[in-house]
């Protein structure tokens, strides 16, 4: 397959990026020690946020509330109440089942976009048969839909594999969560009432240098179930916008009491004409150490190691880039020229 590979490294200050299910920062063993984490899934939708709000090719909604929004287009190509309604209910069982206890929403979440759900509205309008209507419907408007994919377990024609690959980004060096203790006064009592707080607690939180790493299938995204029905151009400038939120989006946790808003200090760029994804990440199997001069310094010295005992090792051809050297502009415009 033809690739677009992005090895991220970037360091984040005291932090909870990434939840686990108490409230604690997420963590894994890598190498025999423990490592920060940022779930993939997590990157991603942080990635996906920031690109919509950049461009109105990345339009797709994810949600378990698909009725009303059927019943609206529904009626918007002339069905009545009654008859949009029923339609809606048909077209919502055909991606999903109805909630029990909440018939305006399905049991899971759907991934669709506004010109698909009018597309598919027409088409039922007009007579034309719900799973016909629901397989021909384009969503050239969800350029998220091409590069993150989605599953519709009711009906498996109607899945897409996703362009994008996401790992899990691990830390470059030994990590632990640590403990925040604090305090909040209560502006109402005098020192002479309670000089104690109004209420204490404690929070984790962990501060790091991590690898992360995303790849783009340009073969996948090229075909006519993906992005292959828009122009080079309208192609190239989606990838720009995609690869720009890989880089710079944060995940939102604790934002406003653990800002920790950062850019990536390195990002290599990496071209494959063929063959398959490979993650630099091996590198920091052995954690790195600040040595008196930083882990970023250390990390960005381990990166370029391996990769080039990769190349060097298995003969791998592949087009490179650094964005410290060329900057952002010329980085985004060298990888999307690339794209036909």
């Amino acid at each position: 397959m033809k690739l677009i590979e992005l090895h991220i490294l970037q360091s984040f200050p005291v932090s909870c990026l990434n939840r686990d299910d108490v409230g604690s920062p997420k963590s894994a063993v890598f190498g025999g020690v423990q490592r920060a984490r940022l779930s993939s899934q997590c990157l991603k939708r942080a990635a996906r946020l920031a690109s919509s709000e950049d461009s109105p090719s990345f339009s797709g909604i994810r949600s378990r509330l698909l009725r009303d929004s059927f019943i609206e287009a529904l009626q918007a190509e002339g069905m009545d109440s009654a008859k949009s309604a029923e339609s809606a209910k048909a077209i919502c069982e055909l991606f999903s089942k109805i909630d029990s206890k909440n018939e305006a929403q399905v049991t899971t979440a759907v991934y669709l976009s506004p010109s698909e759900i009018r597309d598919i509205a027409k088409a039922i309008a007009g007579g034309e048969d719900l799973k016909k209507a629901a397989k021909n419907a384009q969503r050239l408007d969800a350029a998220d839909i091409a590069l993150f994919g989605r599953m519709i377990a009711n009906d498996a024609t109607l899945n897409v594999e996703g362009a994008a690959m996401f790992s899990h980004a691990l830390s470059t060096h030994k990590a632990s969560n640590e403990i925040d203790f604090f305090t909040a006064v209560d502006d109402r009592k005098t020192d002479a009432e309670d000089a104690g707080a109004g209420m204490m607690g404690t929070l984790e939180f962990t501060s790091a240098t991590y690898y992360r790493y995303a790849a783009i299938n340009l073969d996948l995204l090229t075909t006519d179930t993906h992005l292959g029905k828009l122009t080079s151009e309208e192609r190239r400038a989606i990838l720009a916008t995609f690869i720009q939120a890989v880089l710079t989006a944060v995940p939102g946790a604790r934002k406003n009491s653990m800002n920790a808003a950062t850019l990536p200090f390195e990002v290599l760029g990496i071209v494959k004409e063929k063959g398959q994804p490979i993650q630099l990440v091996n590198a920091f199997e052995t954690p790195v150490r600040a040595s008196g001069g930083g882990l970023n310094a250390a990390s960005l010295e381990a990166m370029k190691a391996e990769l080039e005992k990769l190349t060097t090792t298995w003969a791998i051809q592949q087009n490179e880039i650094w964005l410290s050297e060329v900057g952002i502009n010329s980085f985004l415009e060298n990888l999307t020229s690339h794209v036909q």
